[in-house]
């Protein structure tokens, strides 16, 4: 090969890499002034990501503590921009000011939609306004929140309480997460779908629909921390790996929700019964919308739920003067009596100590939305069209600039020393003058505040009035569990307890 036939060869490659170096170079001159991980042109912070990749929350949180807006860009290969801010004033700007500029969008739903469908937590326009409607006149009925006190009162008394009982007598280990999550499976569903599936027997059989819920959930938030957005959705398009696993699991959530709903139409009217999905057949929906309608309530009132309790327990069980707190102000307002909403509305302390668990550990880590038209967020950082805005609760809960130095403890006091204002229960019975939803955005804020917020506290603040007084948790492993991000957050390996009887019962 002659001098003439080697350049021909390697020169095209010479230049690349040569036009390559310089546009790093410029790169790295210009760079742009944000704040979040090393990014470089092309290939964006994919070391960074992957490095971090096992450790997403507290990579974040460590970011946005050094960053001086409390936001951050993050630029990966083959996605479109992530800003993700744990400044309040950010976020109303996203879920409430500009709240049409930032939908659930396309990007969004390609992600969740296999599962979640055309459900309320996955569309945006018309059809979000429609479900809202119906859902909020619904979860404000009188005979819904009815049915779901007896309903909490029935599960307690026929399986949960029998559980912790046999425990504390034979001195079993527990898992409490997968206790209450089967309690909050048998609620939901029998609220929603009318139909008992009694995952919470004594013998704590194996539902095969709640397993398909977990291993969808799982497989779906694993989608959103890929490091390169392609890669699931090639698996998905050639039916491999846990892409097909989830078109399985779908498919048999699909196909038993849809058997419920014909084996509900086909009743007689007057056989049908006052839960969720009769009241959805009423309104005229076609039985995909209706499916995907229950499926996301499931969902969203299961997980979260027992998520919220699993964590509440242990923060208990770790600092027992407020523990002991909450456990007074139960003793004093129920004072033996039934529980009762109108009570529960009133129990501040209990009220506390759950807005500060899901504080720390939020049972949704984070959520997203995708602006239709460019944008500028309050604290200067600038918005494109299609890129992913984030608001972060996991991190916001350890922002020092929001709760102060000591936002890492738990402390009842950061509640209870705050004004309180006595509302309706169509706004969630106490809420604290001092702390905006968008500082504390569990439960969103502005048009997409979350309906079933009431539902939520009366069922936590149930469990908690039920258990306790009855019951104390020890943790075999005092040492801070792992927070696991998925579409609900949940605890490494579960939550392992003795259960042991309090004596000086007094209700």
């Amino acid at each position: 090969m002659d001098f003439t036939d080697t350049l021909t060869t390697v020169g095209p490659v010479f230049f690349l890499l040569l036009l390559i170096f310089q546009t790093i170079c410029r790169y790295m001159h210009n760079k742009p002034q944000h704040y979040g991980p090393n990014t470089y042109p092309i290939i964006g912070c994919i070391f960074s990501f992957y490095n971090n990749r096992r450790r997403l929350l507290h990579w974040y949180t460590e970011l946005l503590a050094s960053s001086p807006s409390q936001t951050i860009i993050i630029q990966r290969l083959g996605a479109r921009r992530i800003i993700v801010t744990a400044n309040p004033i950010n976020v109303e700007h996203i879920i409430k000011t500009n709240f049409y500029n930032y939908p659930k969008g396309k990007a969004f739903t390609e992600i969740l939609g296999d599962l979640l469908g055309q459900g309320i937590f996955n569309v945006d326009g018309g059809m979000w306004h429609m479900q809202r409607k119906l859902i909020s006149h619904e979860f404000t009925a009188r005979a819904m929140r009815e049915l779901l006190v007896t309903t909490l009162e029935s599960e307690a008394k026929e399986r949960l309480f029998p559980i912790l009982e046999s425990a504390s007598k034979e001195l079993l280990v527990v898992d409490m997460q997968e206790v209450l999550k089967r309690f909050t499976f048998d609620i939901t569903c029998r609220i929603s779908l009318g139909k008992d599936p009694e995952s919470l027997a004594p013998t704590f059989p194996i539902s095969r629909l709640a397993n398909a819920f977990d291993a969808a959930s799982a497989i779906i938030a694993a989608r959103a921390s890929v490091p390169v957005s392609a890669a699931w959705k090639i698996k998905r398009a050639l039916d491999l790996g846990k892409e097909k696993q989830l078109k399985e699991e779908i498919k048999l959530i699909h196909e038993s929700i849809m058997e419920i709903i014909h084996n509900r139409k086909n009743e007689e009217e007057a056989m049908r019964k006052k839960d969720f999905l009769s009241r959805l057949i009423a309104s005229g929906f076609n039985d995909e919308a209706i499916r995907d309608m229950v499926i996301s309530f499931i969902v969203a009132a299961r997980d979260t739920t027992a998520s919220a309790l699993t964590w509440f327990f242990w923060c208990m069980s770790q600092n027992r003067g407020a523990e002991e707190e909450v456990l007074n102000e139960i003793n004093v307002m129920l004072k033996g009596g039934q529980f009762e909403i109108e009570t529960a509305k009133k129990m501040r302390v209990l009220h506390a100590a759950l807005c500060e668990t899901m504080r720390l550990y939020p049972p949704v880590a984070w959520d997203s939305k995708h602006p239709l038209h460019d944008d500028i967020l309050p604290d200067g950082t600038r918005v494109k069209r299609g890129d992913r805005v984030t608001y972060f609760p996991y991190g916001m809960g350890r922002m020092k600039s929001i709760w102060g130095k000591d936002c890492s403890e738990f402390k009842l006091e950061r509640w209870l020393s705050l004004e309180e204002n006595s509302v309706s229960s169509n706004n969630g019975g106490i809420i604290y003058s001092g702390v905006s939803p968008f500082k504390f955005p569990i439960f969103q804020g502005g048009p997409r505040t979350c309906l079933g917020k009431d539902m939520a506290f009366v069922q936590m603040k149930f469990v908690a009035s039920a258990v306790l007084p009855k019951f104390e948790l020890q943790p075999l492993d005092t040492r801070l569990p792992v927070f696991v991000p998925l579409l609900t957050a949940k605890m490494a390996n579960g939550f392992k307890v003795l259960v042991r009887k309090r004596y000086k019962e007094n209700i």
